[in-house]
């Protein structure tokens, strides 16, 4: 095994905490994963993790060790992008994060077109609609809907999605139509919302006469799923704010129906955020360019179709 494979492997076991983890992150098995701890551990001399049958934790050792090995990799992979510039011949691995409605409906569709146009560079997605820590992660790029709050990332605007209160007929049936945004701030209607640890207090954003005003807004059901929402509202549970990109089907088909059309919510920034350092980096800069058209084009198509059905 190479020290390099090693001190890559201690990487992301560290970033990761979890030995099992790293192995799938790296694709290898938690015996090679451990071999190679144990084998950088036998050249330092030290121990690097505690390891216990439940936890694993580095020691003061490996909290000395990680911030070195990391500008090992950062060397090697500047090296690298070097070289990948002059060649055209980018390479390497992208580790890319984004909430599981972009994920599964823009980016994962795109990603075999971005692999066969740039075969020597693998993606590892990774899909959640909870908030990330791009450096403590390990991730090269990460795609969100909304204000970014870390001001030390660099980010790249997308597009503006338009948004949608949407609810199924047979939640309209019993619970009635809303008529007014205030309606949905009282008990008459349940609103699903996206809740996760750190998660603000739920208030909608929608269009008034009088501008912008935030409504607060709740119900019985709460998820840290993006789709598991959809599929409530479906089911007629409650209504949900959801980006256009992510109904539009469930719309055109009638399993949900738009409500407070004159009251829509204001358009969501959809943008991704990566570090710095990363800015240079051919394969970076390409994904980056790649998923981007993809996904414009997307949201072009659909606001053809909707222009369409409008005119239809």
């Amino acid at each position: 095994m190479s020290y390099f494979d090693n001190i890559r492997t201690f990487v992301r076991v560290y970033e990761l905490g979890s030995m099992s983890a790293a192995a799938r992150d790296q694709r290898i098995s938690p015996a090679v994963a451990s071999a190679r701890i144990s084998q950088l551990e036998e050249h330092l001399n030290v121990r690097l993790f505690q390891r216990t049958t439940r936890m694993l934790n580095p020691t003061e050792q490996g909290r000395l060790f990680y911030p070195g090995a990391c500008r090992i990799l950062e060397s090697i992979e500047d090296a690298e992008a070097l070289v990948s510039s002059v060649t055209l011949k980018p390479r390497g691995t992208i580790h890319v994060a984004a909430p599981l409605g972009i994920g599964r409906r823009l980016i994962a569709p795109a990603v075999p077109g971005f692999k066969k146009e740039f075969p020597l560079i693998d993606v590892r997605l990774r899909l959640s609609d909870r908030k990330l820590d791009i450096a403590a992660e390990g991730l090269d790029v990460a795609f969100f809907l909304g204000v970014p709050e870390d001001s030390d990332l660099r980010m790249r605007k997308i597009a503006d999605c338009k948004r949608l209160l949407c609810a199924a007929p047979s939640y309209l049936e019993s619970h009635g139509v809303p008529s007014d945004p205030q309606d949905l701030c009282g008990e008459n209607h349940d609103c699903l919302n996206l809740r996760y640890p750190g998660a603000p207090e739920f208030q909608w954003p929608l269009e008034t006469e009088e501008g912008v005003k935030r409504f607060a807004v709740s119900g019985p059901f709460e998820s840290d799923d993006g789709d598991v929402l959809t599929d409530w509202a479906l089911n007629g549970h409650g209504i949900v704010l959801k980006p256009e990109f992510e109904v539009l089907d469930h719309i055109r088909s009638g399993a949900l129906l738009p409500i407070l059309p004159d009251n829509p919510p204001i358009a969501i920034q959809m943008a991704c955020l990566f570090s710095h350092r990363r800015r240079q980096d051919p394969k970076i800069r390409l994904f980056i360019d790649y998923m981007s058209g993809h996904i414009r084009t997307i949201l072009a198509d659909q606001a053809r179709i909707i222009a369409a059905d409008k005119k239809a």
